[in-house]
């Protein structure tokens, strides 16, 4: 009888399990209510207005317009006119066909996009007939508008989540836009919003006939937070004018914030080639140009020799090791000469010149001096290659910035193990580096890191971390990555006869020609070896001298040395960024109407051969 009852209770049990369960789904749950009524209600997706992006005054660089993707659920297609349909989109039949493929992949009860980003006013006249049409519905969503076709490196551009990034951020769905680029990436969890939902009724041809129970499991967007960049969209804009028909960059930073000012890649792009239906078209010509590879920045990832203005960095190093004073001197006689090593020379100084000259003249031999007695004043020559290197990285130079752009190199700063290898023994010695010395040889670095350390030089040997995002919203960036000062192992008191070198660079060095009446400018020349052509124009500054605003680099590609491009460039942004005028006229439009592409195509055609480069020219049809 005891198992009999036993029984009893958990058959009991169990069925009660199945009741509550029951309830649970049908009553409870709406989830499930709504799964089940699924071939008569229509979720579609409220995209949130993605945060605005301004310059560091205030002006508009990227807002948002209104755009509309076309919906498609294959199970509901019926009987569909293909002719009509076509003809109602403006495509082809195969494109039909492929597109439903496509879809029918994905899934045949969920809806998906079919044809994306349809302009609001060619989307007027497809919706007068699309009911016509069962399984397929318009869903509006937000595309970019830019108010400049400046800055596109700098703002990035939007894109398609791709399937393994959805598989890794499971809040995402497919159609769903992220930033692939600049700012839009790297500040995408901000800019982003949230989605919000409504739910229809719809009738047997997918029409709309209301809200699903008045609108109750709706929700609402939420847009994106508003980024106020650190760029003056006016002098970035004027940097790529300048830089119109030749390559390079123009890194500009405010030495007292770290805020990068400007930064300028040429050649650059249009950023609204990058929106609507032609994006992907656009994105591919942008991509398979090899020749001026447009999407490259050159600010942050080309690497570069930096040539003379890393003399100013091995001065410091001198000083601070105590291995050279302001007042040391050097006899130039048109070059370092070691045994049968020779390092040549133009200075056109053929007495004892000391420090302050020899950095206004950009002497070869007083630097290439300057690193040996670095190196040997240690032991061995591994011990000053190690102490040399751990200076030259306090400027952050060889390192990763850690900052707040998506992308980056952190160029090569060698040090003893490095050298050990390349020579594949260790009794190398200090004239084995000694291009090093004029900022040659193995060290590379890329032109915000030159932008930099003309900072943490203006600074008198601190820095901050250049940083391209200057308020989230309301609130200021408190990241102490970008908030504190990073020290370099120079003191403060050897920068004085340094920065006076370099402000006679402008008052009678080597970018006399460049200077001007009304500012005080401290910068280096420099001109970087180039196996494959003639040498880069490069070109460090700051300004003013005292309490300064602005530091730049300028590098352009096979501009031969720095005063001809470069320092030009360098002072006219200056000027520009001071004083809002230009009072060169004459210089503005040599600079302005400066066209390098002859030098260009001439390397190519060194490189690959006149016949090989006429094909580069011309786009392949069948691609």
């Amino acid at each position: 009888m005891q198992r009999k009852h036993l029984l009893f209770f958990f058959f009991l049990s169990v069925a009660l399990v199945f009741i509550g369960r029951l309830f649970y789904i049908q009553i409870l749950k709406d989830d499930y209510k709504l799964s089940a009524l699924n071939n008569v209600i229509r979720k579609e997706k409220i995209y949130p207005g993605r945060g605005l992006i301004y310059d560091r005054n205030g002006v508009l660089l990227v807002g948002n317009q209104s755009a509309y993707d076309l919906m498609v659920i294959p199970s509901q297609i019926k009987k569909l006119d293909t002719i009509a349909f076509c003809d109602l989109l403006d495509i082809d039949k195969d494109r039909l066909i492929q597109n439903l493929k496509k879809a029918k992949a994905y899934s045949y009860l969920k809806p998906s996009i079919f044809m994306k980003q349809i302009s609001k006013e060619k989307f007027a006249f497809i919706q007068e007939k699309l009911h016509e049409f069962q399984g397929f519905y318009p869903q509006k969503r937000i595309l970019r508008s830019y108010n400049f076709n400046s800055a596109s490196n700098v703002v990035g551009f939007i894109g398609e989540a791709s399937v393994g990034f959805i598989k890794e951020n499971p809040s995402y769905s497919q159609g769903d836009l992220i930033g692939k680029t600049g700012i839009e990436k790297a500040y995408e969890k901000e800019l982003r919003g949230k989605a919000g939902a409504e739910y229809h009724l719809v009738d047997v041809h997918n029409r709309s006939k209301g809200s699903y129970q008045n609108g109750i499991y709706d929700t609402l967007p939420v847009p994106g937070s508003d980024l106020h960049s650190t760029i003056d969209i006016y002098l970035q804009a004027y940097g790529e004018q300048l830089m119109q028909n030749k390559r390079g960059s123009v890194v500009a930073i405010e030495p007292e914030s770290g805020e990068i000012l400007a930064l300028v890649t040429s050649p650059n792009y249009d950023p609204s080639l990058m929106i609507g239906r032609d994006r992907t078209r656009n994105y591919s010509e942008l991509y398979l140009d090899s020749i001026n590879k447009p999407l490259f920045d050159r600010g942050l990832l080309a690497e570069y020799p930096p040539g003379s203005p890393f003399k100013v960095i091995n001065a410091l190093i001198g000083l601070q090791e105590g291995t050279l004073t302001p007042r040391s001197t050097y006899t130039c006689h048109h070059g370092f000469h070691w045994g049968s090593l020779h390092v040549a020379c133009h200075c056109d100084t053929y007495s004892p010149i000391a420090l302050r000259t020899a950095i206004s003249k950009s002497c070869n031999n007083y630097f290439c001096r300057v690193f040996k007695g670095v190196i040997e004043k240690y032991p061995s020559a591994q011990e000053g290659m190690n102490a040399w290197s751990n200076h030259v990285k306090s400027f952050n130079l060889g390192r990763y910035l850690n900052n707040d752009l998506p992308t980056g190199r952190k160029g090569l700063v060698p040090n003893a193990d490095y050298y050990d290898r390349a020579f594949g023994y260790t009794g190398w010695k200090a004239v084995s580096t000694i291009s090093l010395g004029i900022g040659q040889g193995e060290l590379l670095l890329t032109p915000i890191q030159m932008a930099n350390m003309t900072a943490a030089i203006a600074n008198r040997g601190y820095y901050y971390t250049p940083h391209i995002v200057k308020r989230i919203g309301d609130k200021p960036s408190q990241d102490t990555n970008f908030t504190k000062a990073k020290y370099t192992t120079i003191d403060s008191v050897h920068f004085s006869t340094v920065i006076e070198g370099m402000f006679d660079v402008f008052e009678s060095g080597t970018a006399r020609g460049s200077r001007m009446e009304n500012i005080e400018m401290c910068g280096k020349t420099g001109t970087a070896e180039n196996p494959h052509g003639q040498d880069h124009s490069i070109f460090v500054a700051f300004a003013p001298k005292d309490n300064p605003k602005i530091a730049i680099s300028i590098i352009v590609e096979n501009g031969y040395w720095g005063s001809r491009w470069a320092a030009p460039i360098a002072s006219l942004m200056i000027e520009r960024y001071l004083t809002d005028t230009i009072s060169r006229p004459n210089l503005e439009k040599r600079m302005l109407q400066g066209d390098l592409s002859d030098e260009y195509e001439s390397q190519l055609v060194k490189i690959y051969g006149e016949e090989v480069v006429d094909k580069l020219k011309v786009p392949d049809e069948t691609e």
